[in-house]
């Protein structure tokens, strides 16, 4: 009985992580479509921490009242910067490629996570790299598949692949004009997608360390929702003037703000937490091709996005 209650436990943290990608594809799949219908996803991210702090301070108070350990400086520092690399920055810049590339394109570039994870990771002394056993040298060749495999889907277009449709657009029902087609897309669509995967590798380094200090996951997630809904709020100010783009209406844009804030940042940063404290942050960074697979099936069944040999 005692195995059995400890291969469940194992679990735990795999079903976590499978939920999370299932709800980061639900979530890509609405920045896609908010922004085909003109929406500023500068605001939307905003919205998405404001939202995900409501949803998770409730929970912090009540969960964690007595099991809170003493807030300090360092505490602050590490839910700034885990809320920087890990939210407002790989956020908007991951938005910004969406909008230049595809859901499949720019989620494909996200399986450089676990590479760029393991290296820095190792340079913080966080993972060990030993060749002379068989797991060191499964997470080298882990590492250099996914870098290449994500080389490979930007560089590298061929033959398309047919698949089934749903006969569902939902394309269709927002404005086409807003599709703006800028120069070089093709480029900075990937770049800013690398830049991205940088800033989450980084993120998961900061937020180790911040488990160990601070281990409550309810008070460490709205810790660090309320720093990224400060960052975002600040940024999408700056640099969006059209203030009609803040008005939320019974729509797809209240549908995609209640979805980021509840589901992709309250309940999916909780688990990633727990799944960092329990597993570590190359645990947490394998699953990020699992997102991969989602999104090109939902994106192939909802928006219509060709699949091609390769990309």
């Amino acid at each position: 009985m005692g195995k059995i209650c400890d291969k469940v436990h194992g679990l735990k943290p795999i079903i976590m992580m499978v939920f999370i990608q299932i709800g980061y594809t639900g979530m890509t799949l609405l920045y896609k479509l908010a922004s085909n219908d003109g929406m500023s996803l500068r605001i939307l991210i905003a919205y998405r921490f404001l939202f995900a702090s409501a949803t998770v301070l409730p929970l912090a108070l009540y969960f964690d009242r007595k099991s809170r350990p003493k807030m300090t400086w360092m505490v602050m520092l590490l839910a700034f910067l885990s809320a920087l690399f890990g939210g407002s920055m790989p956020q908007n810049l991951f938005a910004a490629s969406l909008v230049l590339t595809s859901a499949t394109f720019a989620t494909a570039t996200l399986n450089l996570i676990p590479g760029i994870t393991f290296i820095i990771a190792t340079f913080f002394r966080l993972e060990k790299l030993d060749l002379k056993t068989r797991e060191g040298k499964a997470k080298v060749l882990g590492t250099l598949i996914g870098i290449g495999g994500a080389m490979l889907l930007t560089f590298y277009k061929g033959l398309e692949i047919k698949t089934w449709s749903i006969k569902l657009d939902l394309k269709g029902h927002v404005a086409a004009s807003h599709q703006i087609q800028k120069p070089y897309a093709h480029i900075l669509g990937p770049i800013l997608a690398i830049c991205s995967c940088f800033s989450s590798a980084v993120s998961l380094i900061f937020q180790a360390k911040m488990s160990e200090l601070y281990p409550c996951h309810f008070s460490s997630t709205a810790l660090m929702s309320i720093m990224g809904a400060l960052q975002a709020g600040v940024y999408a100010i700056s640099t969006e003037r059209d203030w009609t783009q803040w008005k939320l209406g019974w729509n797809l844009r209240l549908f995609a703000v209640l979805y980021a804030g509840v589901v992709a940042s309250g309940l999916a940063i909780i688990f990633l937490m727990f799944c960092v404290r329990m597993r570590g942050p190359l645990f947490v960074s394998i699953f990020s091709p699992l997102m991969l697979v989602c999104v090109a099936i939902a994106g192939s069944l909802f928006l219509n996005e060709k699949l091609h040999l390769g990309r």
